[in-house]
């Protein structure tokens, strides 16, 4: 599965109401260790096989999302499940400390 562009509008359809885990990116185009994270994000994304959902907020064009979860800092992950924040981390990961996020 591909990437989903989170945006306030699809939020509640795509991350709230998902009956699977969601990894949340939030990064902007400037961000040099966001644009380094770009390619792992993307290849968790397509070895995802339906267990979980990966999407990607910019920070510039959704700053309500942005200050919804306190990003500070981006590059920003956040990991959801059934509604609720079950994971965070701040900055770039190696791809296992990802999954481990999302499987934890």
């Amino acid at each position: 599965m591909s990437v989903l562009k989170i945006t306030k509008e699809n939020f509640d359809s795509e991350v709230l109401k998902s009956n699977v885990p969601v990894l949340i990116d939030f990064w902007a185009s400037w961000c040099g260790p966001c644009r380094a994270l770009s390619p792992l994000i993307d290849e968790i994304a397509e070895e995802a096989d339906g267990k979980f959902k990966v999407g990607k907020v910019n920070v510039d064009e959704q700053p309500d999302l942005a200050a919804q979860f306190s990003v500070m800092s981006i590059p920003t992950l956040v990991v959801m499940k059934n509604g609720q924040v079950v994971n965070k981390a701040v900055g770039s990961r190696p791809k296992e400390q990802i999954l481990s996020l999302i499987n934890g």
